[in-house]
């Protein structure tokens, strides 16, 4: 794995590298709150089929930079993205799960630049409110850090319990940064977490999101969790009937962190779809 970075519009973003420099660009695009460490299963099965892997870390997350100003809405996104697709010599398939995943839809829905195909991980045009809001209060639940790693460990624990609570929680530090003040806070920018009002809005009006997925034109997957509290199977039936070329997937057992719920079926469903995706011209 190659540590990489890319210049987004204002800040500089932090991404891991694999395969073959020569073959078809991945992008992967995690979700709120996550880091580029979510995808790493997904990156080294990419690379072994001979795509050239970038799993990145989305603006005041993980090692990318934290906006100045604190724009964190759809349009700082979505620019980010763009402007690492115009320094790629091929049209990438873009893979996004959540936020990533409606940036992705955006980007892909009204191009330039272009892009090759999307795969959509557990997000469409309409979503469960109530399942958002389960997210959005995770998210705000430790605003003063943890002072060990367990006690994070046991937060993510009760937040996901279908999910064993791992005996070594020592990859969790990969989600998390230590302060100066000796606690362990997770790995965002906490402007991020603002209310609209202090900060640029990150609200993915959807109107927006329906009329990016009408405007699809390349080859769509939407991967839904078989257990997913956010898009539901009408959500997702309402997508297909918004993009009606696209391919729906229903991963049983998985939540709404499908790669890290069922990463093996995860593959296997979104390799087969990208594998079946014509070459350039």
């Amino acid at each position: 794995m190659e540590r990489v970075e890319f210049a987004g519009t204002d800040v500089t973003l932090v991404a891991d590298a694999a395969g073959d420099p020569a073959g078809r660009p991945v992008l992967f695009l995690h979700g709120g709150g996550q880091t580029r460490q979510s995808w790493g299963r997904a990156t080294i099965e990419a690379a072994s089929r001979g795509f050239r892997a970038y799993a990145i870390d989305a603006r005041g997350h993980g090692e990318s930079g934290w906006s100045p100003q604190g724009r964190y809405g759809v349009d700082a996104f979505a620019g980010d993205l763009r402007a690492v697709i115009r320094t790629l010599d091929r049209r990438p398939v873009l893979v996004g799960a959540s936020m990533g995943g409606i940036t992705a839809l955006i980007v892909a829905g009204f191009p330039p630049p272009e892009v090759a195909g999307l795969v959509l991980v557990d997000i469409a045009a309409q979503v469960e409110e109530s399942g958002i809001q389960e997210i959005t209060d995770f998210m705000k639940s430790a605003p003063k850090g943890f002072a060990t790693l367990d006690e994070a460990a046991d937060v993510v624990a009760a937040y996901l319990p279908h999910r064993p609570r791992p005996r070594d929680t020592s990859g969790l530090m990969r989600n998390l940064r230590k302060h100066e003040d000796g606690r362990l806070y997770w790995h965002w920018d906490p402007a991020f977490m603002k209310e609209p009002k202090d900060r640029e809005t990150r609200d993915f009006p959807p109107e927006l999101l329906e009329n990016a997925a009408r405007a699809l034109r390349v080859p769509t997957l939407l991967v839904r969790g078989g257990r997913s509290r956010v898009v539901s199977k009408e959500g997702a039936e309402a997508f297909r009937e918004l993009a009606p070329h696209a391919e729906l997937a229903d991963v049983a057992d998985a939540d709404h962190m499908v790669a890290g719920d069922a990463n093996d079926r995860f593959n296997a469903i979104v390799f087969s779809f990208l594998e079946r995706i014509p070459a350039d011209d």
